[in-house]
C-alpha cells in the first residue's frame, strides 16, 4: 500500500554514502538505473579518481536554449548510532509516517523528488523546451572540493549550457519554506602564537599562551557582538551575521614546559554583505595587536560573493516565485547560513536558488534521529513537478533569440 515514490526513497536512503567511506557506486547504480528506467540520457564523468558525477538529462525541444540544472549530492555525514532511536540506515517509517534515516532530509529526498517530478511530467505526456539535467555530484559533505568545484571547470558542465539551478536548502519548522539566493563565505583560519618557552615554575616573558590569550579574546569578542546584533534584530536571519567558533587548540608538549608555540583554528561565515578586503584587515589587527610572531593562515578562504537575483522583472524567478503564489507557498527569502555546491555554481555565473520543500519539519541535517514525514516528501514532489514545468518554459531569453 505503500506509495512507490517513497519506496523509491526509503530504498535510496539505505545505501550507504556515509564518509569517511561512503559506497558511491552503489549509488551511482541506483540512481543510473532509475534515471534509464525514466528513459532519460546517462552520462558519467570522473572528476577525479573514485569521484564520479553522475548527469541525467531529459532532452528539451529546444536543445540551443539554456537549460535547467536539479543539482543534488550522494554523500552523507557521519553518524552516532547510541543516539539515534532506529538505526540510521534501514529507513524505518513509523506510525505517523516518518522515515528515519542519515539523508532523510540532506539530501537525498530531494534527489528523488526530482526523479519523481520528471516521472509524474512524463507520465503526463508533458515535454519542454528547455533541457533539464540532474547531476548527482559526490563529497559535498567534505566541501565540494573532489565534486562540484571541480566539475564545474570541466567542458562536460560548460556543455550542460546552464541557465538557471536549483541546489539544497532546508527544512523550515514553520508554514513558510526557506529559499536561498545566496551563501556566507566560509573561511577556516588558524592563528599561530610563537613565544618564549621555558620551566612551568617560572614567569616566562612573552609567552606563545599569553598571546593567544589576546587574540581568543579578540576573537570571541566579535563572535558576542554578532551574536547579540542577531538576537537584537528580528529581521536578521542566521545567514544575514558572521558567525565564528573556535573549533580547535593546539600546543604543548608537557605539564611542566612552557610551550614556545600555540595555535588555534577558527571558523568563520560572512555574509555577502561584508567587505571581504576589510574583514581580512580586522583578522590582521587582532593579531598583530596580540604581539609578535603571531602570524594567521588560511586553510579554507571562499571569496566568492555571488547573489542570485529575486527580482521579478528577473525571468527565472518570476517563473519560480509564480508557482510558489499559484500553489500559495509562502517564502523566506534568506542567505544560506552554511555552504553548499551552490556556492560553485554561483561562482562561474550562474543563478541557483536552494530550495528543499519541507516545511512543517524539523531542522535535523546533521543531527540524530534525522526523518522526514511520507506526506511532506509526497508533497514536494508535487511542488517539483509545478516549479519543473513553468521553468523549462521561460520563453527565450534576448541573449538566446
Amino acid at each position: 500500500s505503500e506509495n512507490p515514490s517513497v519506496t523509491l526513497f526509503r530504498e535510496y536512503l539505505r545505501i550507504d554514502t556515509v564518509h569517511p567511506k561512503p559506497d558511491y557506486d552503489a549509488a551511482v547504480r541506483f540512481l543510473e538505473r532509475v534515471g534509464t528506467d525514466l528513459g532519460l540520457a546517462c552520462q558519467k564523468v570522473e572528476v577525479c579518481q573514485g569521484r564520479v558525477v553522475l548527469i541525467l538529462t531529459w532532452q528539451g525541444t529546444n536543445p540551443r536554449l539554456r537549460s535547467i540544472l536539479l543539482n543534488s549530492h550522494t554523500d552523507v555525514v557521519p553518524v552516532f548510532e547510541e543516539h539515534w532511536t532506529y538505526p540510521p540506515f534501514e529507513a524505518v517509517k513509523d506510525s505517523q509516517g516518518n522515515i528515519y534515516a542519515r539523508g532523510a532530509q540532506d539530501m537525498k529526498c530531494v534527489s528523488i523528488q526530482y526523479l519523481e517530478a520528471i516521472r509524474r511530467l512524463k507520465t503526463e505526456g508533458k515535454s519542454f523546451a528547455r533541457t533539464i539535467h540532474l547531476t548527482f555530484v559526490p563529497d559535498e559533505e567534505v566541501g565540494g572540493h573532489k565534486g562540484m568545484e571541480m566539475f564545474v571547470q570541466r567542458p562536460e558542465f560548460k556543455a550542460l549550457n546552464v541557465g538557471f539551478a536549483m541546489d539544497e536548502g532546508l527544512a523550515s519548522p514553520s508554514d513558510t519554506f526557506s529559499v536561498f539566493y545566496g551563501e556566507r563565505s566560509p573561511w577556516w583560519i588558524k592563528v599561530k602564537c610563537m613565544g618564549s618557552p621555558g620551566h612551568g615554575s617560572r614567569f616566562i616573558s612573552n609567552t606563545a599562551a599569553e598571546k593567544m590569550h589576546k587574540v581568543i579574546n579578540s576573537f570571541l569578542a566579535f563572535r558576542e557582538s554578532e551574536k547579540q546584533r542577531l538576537k537584537s534584530d528580528s529581521s536578521l536571519t542566521l545567514g544575514d551575521v558572521t558567525s565564528l567558533n573556535m573549533t580547535m587548540l593546539e600546543g604543548g608538549v608537557s605539564f611542566n614546559v612552557v610551550p614556545s608555540e600555540m595555535a588555534a583554528s577558527f571558523d568563520i561565515r560572512i555574509p555577502p554583505t561584508v567587505d571581504l578586503k576589510a574583514f581580512e584587515e580586522q583578522v590582521a589587527t587582532w593579531c598583530r595587536g596580540a604581539g609578535d610572531g603571531v602570524t594567521y593562515e588560511f586553510h579554507q578562504k571562499c571569496m566568492d560573493q555571488h547573489i542570485t537575483s529575486t527580482e521579478e522583472s528577473d525571468p527565472w524567478w518570476k517563473a519560480f516565485s509564480g508557482v510558489c503564489r499559484d500553489m500559495k507557498l509562502q517564502l523566506k527569502l534568506e542567505i544560506f547560513p552554511a555552504a553548499t555546491d551552490s556556492r560553485y555554481i554561483r561562482a562561474v555565473r550562474h543563478p541557483a536558488i536552494g530550495f528543499s520543500p519541507m516545511n512543517r519539519t524539523p531542522v535535523l541535517l546533521h543531527d540524530h534521529n534525522e526523518f522526514l514525514n511520507e506526506q511532506v516528501f509526497l508533497r514536494g514532489i508535487e511542488i517539483y513537478a509545478r516549479l519543473l514545468s513553468a521553468l523549462a518554459s521561460v520563453p527565450p531569453l534576448p541573449a538566446e533569440r
